[in-house]
């Protein structure tokens, strides 16, 4: 899928004032019809403004997502209408709403927590916490036991027949 920068739509926009449908103005931009006819569909619904403000990914609240979804779902409201009435700039995410609406309801329209989710602890048992320190004096008697070879290996030890 092309994404068309500011200008392109600019260009529409002012086509689609001088009276061109979107046929038209796809043949005189040299884009495809598809793409001009979504512009047009979103130029008539909320306007100039909206249509060159799609490129840049807005983001809605949960309440316009649930109101939009359900005015279109459950009251018959018309996309377009949806779209000038709750200022959404694209069809696409009132599609999706109204999807997701439909499989879940208004719970469906939540925001999702991103990232990785994290990794749920609950605390040590006693033995968790034994086990634990039994590693931790395990590790430290094994540190001892080869710093006190090093030593003896060096003569540092007394009674080990070298001085330094």
């Amino acid at each position: 899928m092309t994404i068309y920068d500011r200008s392109v739509r600019e260009l529409a926009c002012g086509l689609f004032e001088r009276g061109l449908g979107h046929r038209a103005a796809a043949a005189h931009l040299g884009v495809p019809a598809k793409a001009v006819e979504k512009w047009f569909l979103t130029y008539r619904a909320v306007g100039r403004d909206a249509l060159l403000d799609m490129g840049a990914h807005r983001r809605y609240d949960y309440e316009t997502k649930v109101a939009a979804a359900s005015a279109v779902v459950d009251g018959g409201m018309a996309g377009p209408e949806a779209m000038r009435r709750f200022g959404i700039a694209s069809e696409s995410p009132l599609r999706s709403w109204c999807r997701l609406y439909r499989e879940g309801g208004a719970a469906a329209l939540r925001p999702k927590p991103k990232g990785r989710p994290r990794k749920a602890s609950a605390p040590a048992t006693r033995e968790q916490e034994l086990e634990r320190e039994v590693r931790r004096l395990e590790a430290q008697v094994a540190y001892l036991k080869k710093s006190i070879a090093l030593k003896a290996e060096l003569g540092l030890l007394p009674g080990s027949g070298r001085r330094p």
